[in-house]
């Protein structure tokens, strides 16, 4: 990742979190940012307030937690997409959320019309490859 691609990573961390705190009053424990070709995912670590993980400790409310944070990312991501477009040039053409109940991880995913799968891995990840920042105070 060069100086350019490492300071898109930053502020679009940066960004990210503030949206998270803005929409549903709990920042997130930190923000990791993976940026290739046509390809960003943005995974915001330890998302969920504590009653959402309380309730997300059920089957039933683990779907709730996530068809809501699906619906408010959906009726709120206007202004994300236009700050991502902001800081990388780029125009947002697709975006999707999913939410990891378990963990309380968030991810968002954006694609120009590739299908994206994405995995969340135990340990470290390579810092040559990803930004990951503490959430800012707030």
């Amino acid at each position: 990742m060069d100086q350019n691609e490492r300071k898109m990573a930053v502020e679009i961390a940066q960004v990210a979190s503030a949206f998270q705190k803005q929409r549903t009053g709990h920042a997130p424990k930190s923000v990791t940012v993976v940026l290739s070709e046509d390809t960003l995912v943005v995974t915001l670590h330890e998302a969920l307030s504590p009653a959402e993980k309380a309730l997300a400790r059920s089957s039933e409310g683990a779907a709730k937690v996530q068809e809501f944070h699906r619906q408010l990312f959906q009726n709120a991501a206007e202004s994300l997409r236009h700050e991502i477009g902001r800081i990388t040039g780029r125009k947002v053409r697709e975006l999707a959320a999913e939410v990891e109940t378990a963990t309380g991880t968030v991810v968002h995913a954006f694609t120009t019309g590739t299908m994206v799968q994405v995995f969340l891995l135990d340990g470290a990840p390579p810092a040559s490859v990803i930004h990951s920042a503490p959430a800012p105070l707030a």
